[in-house]
């Protein structure tokens, strides 16, 4: 009988970067080079997690905390484990990390074509506030800005 693959939630360590990259060059049409992923490993105000199979990295995020704000920078899941509940779970996770640290908001942009994340930011409680036209620089898609008040917030 085999086990079930288990998933962790664990730090970002400089020797995931490079399936952090692998996920983050067939998740975006605009990738963030590794040596921004080096640089926010080593920043201090930002939450970066991975989520990991069996040792592997299948998932990611990044934020900046700016006063009492988290701004979800960049969150992926492998292709292989979209759909899986994932990526809810990491961005559940950061909010009940931002909460308890006595944040209040948690921001992102979500390009309006992404209509399942979008889905996802809204069932967790992200609102959105305003369309910023021609945010993404490689095509000019417009970007939602989403808000959710972590006070609010129900684990």
């Amino acid at each position: 009988m085999e086990k079930a693959a288990k998933y962790e939630i664990d730090y970002m360590r400089p020797q995931d970067l490079n399936e952090i990259v692998a996920i983050e060059n067939v998740s975006f049409p605009s990738p963030w080079p590794k040596r921004i992923f080096e640089r926010e490993i080593e920043a201090l105000n930002s939450y970066k997690r991975v989520i990991r199979m069996s040792g592997i990295v299948i998932a990611y995020i990044v934020t900046w905390t700016i006063h009492d704000e988290v701004h979800i920078l960049n969150i992926a899941v492998h292709p292989d484990f979209r759909k899986t509940g994932l990526g809810e779970m990491l961005m559940r996770d950061c909010i009940c990390f931002s909460k308890d640290n006595g944040l209040k908001h948690a921001i992102l942009e979500v390009r309006t074509s992404n209509t399942g994340a979008i889905k996802l930011y809204e069932k967790i409680g992200f609102r959105t506030m305003r369309l910023r036209k021609k945010y993404y620089s490689d095509n000019g898609e417009d970007a939602y800005v989403m808000m959710h008040e972590l006070e609010s917030y129900e684990s």
